[in-house]
């Protein structure tokens, strides 16, 4: 079964978008600046001051929806698409309700309950979830003054496919932010398809450089940063991951 359907995934994607930092790391050491990492993908990327009044927001890969409302303390509207029905149903519910109940794991058997919440001060009516194929997008999505792709390109299939529909997505001067640690795994992507991550006539070849070549056309890029993450599987077992953002402006 594909994990991002399983009850275990979309325990620890609530607990990854809206724990609370005592929730995700219980202890007084630990990576503290590796917490709200949907967040920081909008406010640390996205130049908020550059997005007009009536901007568009495209969500590629939502999970359960945590960067896509945060876009809609900015833009007029936000289509947010994740290939998991479950994830997407999960962010339905948290827009339609502000908050949703589930529990995670502290040990084997051992679960805490508690309620992801959404920001009371988000307009949640802004943002439109999806289940989609971000290799594949549905004709008529129109265009969009900001397109985030979140720790997505290393799971799909054939990425290259999903980076040449963007110069059709974002407008002339919009940005688009692409997450990615690059954990190339074959069960995901055939390595005939990796951005990066090989040796190509005798030299390393990276994501960004993969990035580069697909995006350069059309795309300027502006920066790169460093977004470390925090992924918790139960009270003593982490994932901790460092993302390179590459930040883009469409020519």
């Amino acid at each position: 079964m594909n994990f991002y359907e399983t009850d275990r995934a979309v325990s620890e994607y609530l607990l990854f978008h809206y724990g609370h930092t005592d929730e995700i790391l219980p202890y007084e050491f630990g990576p503290l600046n590796s917490l709200n990492y949907p967040e920081r993908c909008v406010t640390s990327c996205v130049d908020l001051g550059r997005l007009p009044a009536s901007s568009r927001a495209l969500d590629l890969g939502c999970a359960v929806g945590r960067s896509s409302f945060e876009f809609a303390r900015h833009c007029r509207e936000v289509i947010a698409i994740d290939h998991s029905q479950r994830f997407v149903e999960t962010a339905n519910r948290l827009k339609t309700d502000g908050k949703l109940d589930y529990e995670f794991v502290e040990q084997g058997a051992l679960v805490t309950r508690t309620t992801a919440i959404v920001p009371t001060d988000i307009d949640r009516t802004r943002v439109t979830f999806e289940q989609g194929d971000a290799m594949d997008l549905r004709d008529h999505l129109g265009q969009f003054d900001v397109v985030l792709l979140a720790n997505l390109v290393d799971r799909l299939r054939e990425p290259a496919r999903c980076l040449e529909r963007l110069s059709g997505l974002v407008n002339p001067g919009g940005q688009l932010v692409v997450t990615t640690p690059g954990t190339w795994l074959e069960e995901y992507t055939p390595r005939a398809n990796w951005l990066g991550g090989f040796e190509r006539d005798g030299r390393p070849v990276t994501t960004l450089d993969g990035l580069r070549a697909r995006l350069d056309k059309d795309f300027q890029l502006n920066c790169t940063k460093d977004l470390p993450f925090l992924i918790r599987e139960h009270a003593r077992k982490f994932q901790w991951s460092i993302a390179q953002a590459s930040i883009w402006r469409r020519r």
